[in-house]
């Protein structure tokens, strides 16, 4: 499930949520790119988290679902305005995903997927570990602007309370990776770039 973009223990989320994109710019891109106010828009694989929550907020008429495997969207045929992916679908550009989301889709119904971009202070926690979105997915040759898509990258932050605050998590959150950005910062946040690959039904 794809609610939030990384995966926490249940007693750090609520902090986590309260952190994240105060100012509604991700919900706000996604309906300058849909848009979703007053649309029919299915949510892939996302069930109630804060980018979830926005979008209703904004007037978006919602439906969550999970895909099947082999990929499959549980709705008719031509039932969306938006096709819309948090993080965790939509990895890279696979024909038959893209078949199934036109599918759906009716004719010029918009299909966006939001991931991660790095090249941020949020990059630096996962220093670890290999991360696509921070490199070929964001480059001319890679498989989203090779396969039709555009991309707005989102300049968003997760904001804490204080600086005593925004240590607290990131440590608990991410251990020593967390405490040394921690120890970085100067303001209570940390910047948080976010791609929206976004493309049309033919």
């Amino acid at each position: 499930m794809s609610d939030l973009p990384v995966s926490l223990p249940r007693e750090l989320e609520s902090a986590f949520v309260a952190a994240l994109d105060r100012a509604g710019k991700l919900v706000a891109t996604l309906d300058a790119l849909g848009p979703i106010a007053d649309r029919d828009v299915l949510v892939v694989d996302a069930f109630g988290g804060p980018v979830v929550t926005g979008m209703a907020a904004a007037g978006a008429r919602l439906t969550t679902v999970a895909p099947e495997v082999p990929f499959r969207l549980g709705a008719d045929d031509g039932s969306a305005d938006v096709v819309v992916g948090l993080w965790s679908t939509f990895r890279g550009v696979d024909q038959a995903e893209v078949a199934e989301v036109d599918r759906v889709l009716r004719p010029g119904g918009r299909h966006l997927a939001v991931h991660d971009y790095g090249r941020d202070d949020v990059s630096r926690l996962h220093v670890e570990s290999e991360r696509p979105e921070y490199g070929a997915w964001s480059q001319r040759a890679g498989p989203f602007l090779s396969g039709g898509f555009k991309v707005r990258v989102v300049h968003c932050f997760w904001e804490f309370e204080s600086l005593e605050a925004t240590t607290r998590f990131l440590s608990a959150a991410f251990g020593a990776a967390g405490a040394a950005v921690a120890a970085s910062l100067k303001r209570p946040r940390l910047s948080w770039n976010v791609a929206v690959y976004h493309r049309s039904r033919p």
